[in-house]
């Protein structure tokens, strides 16, 4: 693509290394900004700034939060007993738009998969298993997606767990292999978390 500014082609560059933008796509959206206001490009900037230098993660259950503590762990009427664990913070939105959910979560920030070299030291297990240890909890949802990568993760996260004082659950197969939870529609998602099954029963299939 042939540039009459270096500083366009610069912008569209960066633009482009965002998941599932192109770079026609990303000629398009800085195009778009230039055309804009320059207090609205200035406010789109700032935003981005913000999120990155003020972003935290809730110290109870890694989600992304404003706080140390995020709403969902900070609010006393959700049933703290039950953990939903998922993969990010998309999941965690996924599964509070279905309104069928009062528990709380456990974030992993991302799955096993040995091809990405992402392996169980990478992500937040260790600390769902303190944290089945030290609080009392009854119940962990294992609502991951229903992939290789999904499946291989579950298992691994079951063998950590097995032998704790608590019941290990997955959701039902509503969504199809090889689905990624953030997709599913409400009503599906809603059913499977709500017709989730023991973990140990799919282990027998």
């Amino acid at each position: 693509m042939n540039f009459s500014s270096r500083l366009l082609e610069n912008a569209v560059n960066e633009f482009s290394k965002l998941p599932g933008v192109g770079q026609k796509t990303a000629l398009r959206l800085v195009l778009h900004l230039l055309n804009q206001p320059a207090n609205d490009v200035e406010r789109f900037s700032e935003a981005l700034t913000k999120l990155k230098r003020d972003i935290r993660f809730c110290q109870v259950c890694r989600n992304i939060s404003d706080t140390s503590v995020c709403e969902i762990c900070a609010n006393n009427k959700r049933n703290k007993e039950l953990v939903c664990v998922v993969e990010d913070t998309r999941d965690v939105m996924a599964i509070e738009n279905t309104n069928q959910y009062n528990g709380v979560y456990h974030v992993l920030g991302g799955l096993i998969s040995p091809m990405d070299g992402i392996g169980p030291s990478d992500l937040n297990i260790e600390p769902l298993v303190e944290r089945v240890k030290n609080a009392e909890i009854s119940e962990v949802i294992l609502a991951l997606n229903a992939t290789m990568e999904g499946d291989t993760t579950i298992f691994y996260v079951y063998k950590k767990l097995k032998d704790l004082p608590v019941k290990i659950s997955t959701i039902a197969r509503g969504i199809a292999f090889g689905g990624e939870i953030e997709y599913a529609d409400e009503i599906t998602l809603g059913r499977s978390i709500a017709t989730r099954v023991p973990y140990e029963n799919s282990l027998l299939k």
